[in-house]
């Protein structure tokens, strides 16, 4: 048992598994891998993980983010609070430290209110409720609203930031965009209605640490593509605690799917198409039913 290197994978050449713990600036346990042989499953490891973490808890009396893997295929496993789920790499320690100390300070959603200065709107108020019952009792990660042009998604999304921040769900958001313009209105009424929460816009060029940030799709596509020598990554998987997705139904196919499926973090779609003119994918990567998103307002 060791400190392991979140950056990436040790190898493994001990007789099939190596098990690493990564240890946080108080001394304390803030992750631990399982790490499994490329041939094995890395789900064989989930219960052997699960006795570490209980050794690790009983000694130290904190309980680490779980993860197994086997190299190529790697999940994470906080079972305070979610079952496992698949993800491209290891947060850094202090995302990890993060998610640990949202377990006594994340208050339920359902007692969260919309502040109605950022819009008072029924329908987006309504909206708000079925996002916070979508990530709090039903514990879904992913929510999609579709709702008519000119009827406040994007306040609708300033809002539901807002009440996620206050209720110490998210710290680091997001925002996507398909059109520099959209980018631009969406960054300047984030800070009309949020004036206390830094922004910043990938598309400035600029490197400075912000609560929310906002890219348009092939911005974010080249910050985290490492298959380019000149570039490293600006931000690991587990950067970002919430994503928003704006007009989901235009850019979450082909190459921009990546971008999902490289970030671990609670995903909001916000679209003004019709329910039944949203592409079958859409509902997939959102992990609903079709034609059933969270909320449909309809004109």
């Amino acid at each position: 048992v060791e400190e392991y290197d979140v950056t990436g994978m040790p190898s493994d050449s001990g007789e099939g598994k190596e098990d690493y713990v990564l240890w946080g600036n108080d001394g304390n346990p803030v992750a631990l891998v399982e790490a499994k042989r490329t041939r094995i499953n890395p789900k064989q490891g989930q219960r052997q993980a699960e006795l570490y973490a209980d050794c690790l808890e009983k000694e130290f009396g904190q309980r680490p983010i779980i993860y197994y893997s086997n190299g190529y295929t790697t999940w994470l496993w906080d079972d305070q609070f979610y079952p496992p789920r698949e993800v491209q790499g290891f947060s850094t320690k202090d995302e990890l430290q993060w998610k640990i100390n949202q377990r006594g300070s994340r208050k339920n959603l359902s007692t969260m209110l919309l502040k109605q200065e950022i819009t008072d709107r029924y329908y987006n108020i309504e909206a708000a409720a079925r996002i916070m019952d979508s990530y709090g009792d039903q514990k879904r990660r992913k929510s999609l609203v579709v709702m008519a042009t000119g009827t406040g998604k994007t306040r609708l999304s300033i809002a539901v930031v807002d009440m996620l921040m206050r209720a110490g769900w998210v710290r680091k958001v997001l925002f996507l965009a398909d059109r520099i313009a959209l980018v631009n209105q969406a960054k300047r009424a984030f800070k009309s209605h949020l004036p206390n929460v830094s922004t910043m816009s990938l598309l400035d060029d600029k490197e400075e640490e912000a609560r929310v940030v906002f890219s348009t799709y092939p911005t974010m596509l080249n910050c985290i593509d490492g298959t380019r020598k000149d570039q490293t990554e600006l931000f690991s998987s587990g950067h970002f605690d919430l994503i928003i997705i704006d007009e989901a139904h235009r850019s979450v196919y082909q190459k921009y799917g990546a971008i999902f499926d490289y970030f671990d973090s609670l995903l909001l779609g916000l679209t003004a198409t019709p329910r039944g003119e949203v592409d079958r994918n859409t509902y997939k990567l959102f992990e609903l039913d079709v034609h059933q998103p969270t909320y449909f307002y309809e004109l």
